[in-house]
């Protein structure tokens, strides 16, 4: 099976880290090339691989898939002992629910804190609006831990896209040094222990 996945700076681009992050728990063989965001050509360099002129896709055997939660649903149905959504019934739907409210919601949190991995200070302030968005991330990860049927620190249990979505705002979270109770402080450094994540993050830092 040839994957091949287009993706932005590593630096910035959160919808990218999705699905790269679900390749690398696959293990599988996939090849990458990455397309400067911000830069006078970007969108240009876009459309000659993905014709709704956004990224992440995936150019697969199926076609080009594009949208990051849908190349994901496609590795999963692809590789389905890879497990990349929980086993119990009740877990995977929430686990569905939760990425899928992260994928279309937090407005306020996606503009006003954007991911960039060099970031490392605190915002001048928070508004109700984002604070708003950030205590709703809490209580979906405290959902996703009462639904959780195995051991692990992951979401549930073990890392699944569910974790790949919510990735990028560990990442805010640290980065714009926002105050976090014990229970999500303890699921933020997980992803920053999470040997993929580990990989993508280094390769950011050495972005220019």
């Amino acid at each position: 099976m040839s994957l091949h996945l287009f993706i932005g700076d590593k630096r910035y681009s959160s919808w990218s880290l999705r699905p790269w992050l679900v390749l690398e728990m696959l293990g599988t063989t996939y090849t990458e090339q990455i397309i400067r965001l911000k830069q006078i050509d970007t969108l240009q360099r876009i459309l000659e691989h993905s014709p709704s002129g956004k990224i992440p896709a995936l150019k697969c055997e199926h076609g080009l898939i594009a949208d990051s939660l849908a190349i994901c649903e496609y590795l999963a149905e692809r590789f389905p002992d890879a497990e990349l959504w929980p086993k119990d019934v009740a877990a995977r739907a929430q686990a569905r629910s939760a990425a899928a409210q992260m994928h279309s919601g937090f407005p306020s949190l996606r503009s006003n804190m954007p991911m960039d991995l060099q970031h490392d200070a605190e915002p001048e302030f928070i508004s109700v609006n984002t604070q708003t968005d950030i205590e709703r991330v809490f209580t979906l990860w405290a959902e996703c831990r009462e639904a959780c049927a195995e051991s692990g620190p992951f979401l549930f249990g073990k890392p699944g896209i569910v974790d790949a979505f919510f990735a990028p705002v560990a990442v805010r979270l640290r980065s714009y040094h926002v105050s976090l109770p014990p229970e999500a402080a303890a699921y933020v450094e997980t992803i920053y222990q999470w040997p993929a994540f580990k990989r993508w993050q280094q390769a950011a830092l050495e972005e220019g």
